[in-house]
């Protein structure tokens, strides 16, 4: 597996394009602004685009998927809970200073327990609501591209329109529960581990409900 990482927009959102190399074929994965600098980046790789995943419908991870598509014209897989969420993007988007394309509509609904395949690469989807409604995440090879879901040192807001509190507590119960060995790579900010966070995340730190992975 190869992956490249792009951090795009105001907000600083980080896009993935993840790659299997032995059959060179890729997804992007929240691409939310600056389509053509990330089209530039799939044709440099060489890589045969197959579709968009989106963790959720946020406008700083959907700003790019419009100019996207229309250079590569792949389907888009979100949860279909994300819908109000996408149909708000470019006016929430506004109320930040930020212009963004309208993205257009999903063609492929994501579900809590799907299996995804990049080639010979296959993710698991997790439902993982809170900081949206259709949050997910995708699972495999190590790592969980989780979105806003937990960040290096912070975890997602839900003080914003469809955010929940304890739906994003649920969800990182889930997280924390998949070990800590694996790779976290958020919607924006660094990388980091499950361990990591489960012992030096002030949201995470000393959470009876958060319950170390034994071994």
């Amino acid at each position: 597996m190869k992956i490249e990482q792009l951090t795009v927009g105001a907000l600083g959102e980080n896009c993935y394009l993840v790659m299997d190399e032995t059959t060179n074929r890729g997804v992007l994965i929240d691409p939310g602004d600056e389509p053509q600098r990330i089209i530039d980046v799939v044709r440099q790789s060489g890589t045969t685009l197959d579709a968009i995943w989106l963790t959720h419908a946020h406008f700083d991870h959907v700003g790019g998927i419009a100019g996207v598509v229309r250079e590569y014209p792949v389907p888009v897989y979100m949860h279909p809970l994300e819908e109000p969420v996408l149909a708000v993007a470019v006016d929430a988007g506004l109320r930040y200073g930020v212009r963004v394309e309208a993205p257009p509509a999903a063609d492929v609904a994501l579900e809590e327990g799907d299996r995804l395949a990049i080639g010979s690469l296959e993710f698991e989807v997790l439902h993982v609501p809170g900081h949206a409604p259709g949050h997910v995440a995708f699972v495999g090879h190590g790592g969980v591209f989780g979105g806003d879901c937990l960040f290096a040192g912070s975890v997602g807001t839900t003080d914003i329109e469809f955010g929940d509190r304890e739906a994003l507590d649920a969800s990182l119960r889930r997280l924390t529960a998949l070990g800590d060995e694996l790779t976290v790579l958020p919607g924006h900010g660094p990388l980091t581990t499950i361990g990591h966070e489960r012992d030096t995340n002030p949201f995470l730190i000393g959470a009876a409900r958060l319950v170390r992975v034994k071994r």
